[in-house]
């Protein structure tokens, strides 16, 4: 029987790490695809380069354009990085650090990718807490793409499209942690931070967020961080 292939967008956080060795676990032949747009935290491409290394992928493609020529993000552009807000207040709207379209043009690349390989599904990390804020993370979202899918391609329009799918949709970071445990993912070897710094600031959102997680489950984050200021 022939091994199901899989593209995986890879991050390097908790949250992509956690949909690669689920992936893994259920068997498919991974390709994991990461990008380089010229974000402020590209610290996080040292962590997915070791993080697909450690699954065993058999392709890791780290695609590379700038997004800083237009900004638009404080991930992409001179914003501050928000910190220290409470966890209560980053649901609320539409946080600067959104790029826009930024997924519209990473799950472009994984479909062209999907196609060129034989690969059947992409497999991304949103999840419940990202879509509360990002517009490109949100359910509605998601099934307009997995459209764009099926329509936009030739295996699309030959009947057996590429399945988009998000498997982490309705977790928490706290169940998506505990997910990852079962899967065995070294969370040491990821990282979060959107400041990028080589220790993780603990005080963006992303920091913040996956500290809270982690002391939902009485436990440390493995990831060495700054002393707050």
């Amino acid at each position: 029987m022939t091994q199901p292939k899989a593209v995986v967008l890879l991050s390097g956080g908790l949250d992509s790490s956690t949909v690669l060795y689920g992936a893994k676990a259920q068997g498919y032949q991974l390709f994991a695809l990461s990008f380089d747009y010229q974000q402020r935290h590209q610290r996080e491409l040292q962590a997915a380069r070791a993080i697909a290394h450690q699954a065993g992928v058999t392709e890791h493609r780290v695609i590379q354009f700038d997004l800083r020529q237009w900004g638009g993000s404080a991930l992409t552009g001179e914003t501050a990085i928000p910190q220290d807000r409470p966890l209560a207040v980053m649901g609320e709207g539409i946080p600067v650090t959104y790029v826009p379209a930024r997924n519209t043009i990473f799950l472009a690349f994984a479909l062209a990718y999907a196609e060129a390989t034989g690969a059947g599904t992409v497999l991304l990390g949103a999840h419940i807490q990202d879509y509360s804020g990002y517009p490109d993370c949100r359910p509605d979202y998601l099934a307009a793409m997995g459209e764009v899918y099926r329509l936009g391609t030739k295996v699309g329009r030959e009947g057996q499209p590429i399945q988009l799918i998000a498997p982490l949709i309705q977790l928490s970071k706290r169940e998506i942690i505990q997910l990852g445990d079962r899967h065995g993912v070294p969370w040491a070897l990821t990282y979060s931070c959107y400041q990028g710094r080589e220790l993780a600031c603990g005080r963006c959102d992303s920091c913040l967020l996956r500290q809270q997680a982690f002391q939902d489950l009485g436990r440390e984050d493995p990831i060495a961080y700054d002393t707050p200021s």
